[in-house]
């Protein structure tokens, strides 16, 4: 499923209008990204999912073509979990 797919859907099932229902979905990944970005909380939406900045400390890889040892520098990624309602739906209950 693709964003207008996903907006479409959201804006039946909420019985609003497509504009409502983009205007919403784009506040709500904005509003995930800055509180990501900031990455002093996290984000849950209870059953369904959570979002969460983690550290990645520096280490040391290799070029799979020359074997050759990368230096990757320490930074920042997002960890996402799947909620107990998403899980099961996965399962297809």
């Amino acid at each position: 499923m693709n964003r207008s797919e996903l907006v479409t859907a959201l804006a039946e099932r909420a019985q609003v209008t497509r504009n409502d229902a983009d205007a919403v979905l784009t506040a709500l990944a904005e509003s995930v990204g800055d509180v990501v970005a900031k990455g002093d909380e996290k984000v849950t939406i209870p059953g369904f999912l959570s979002f969460e900045r983690t550290h990645r400390a520096a280490r040391t890889a290799r070029n799979p073509q020359t074997g050759e040892p990368l230096e990757i520098p320490a930074g920042y990624s997002v960890k996402v979990s799947a909620g107990s309602k998403l899980k099961e739906a996965a399962k297809g209950k």
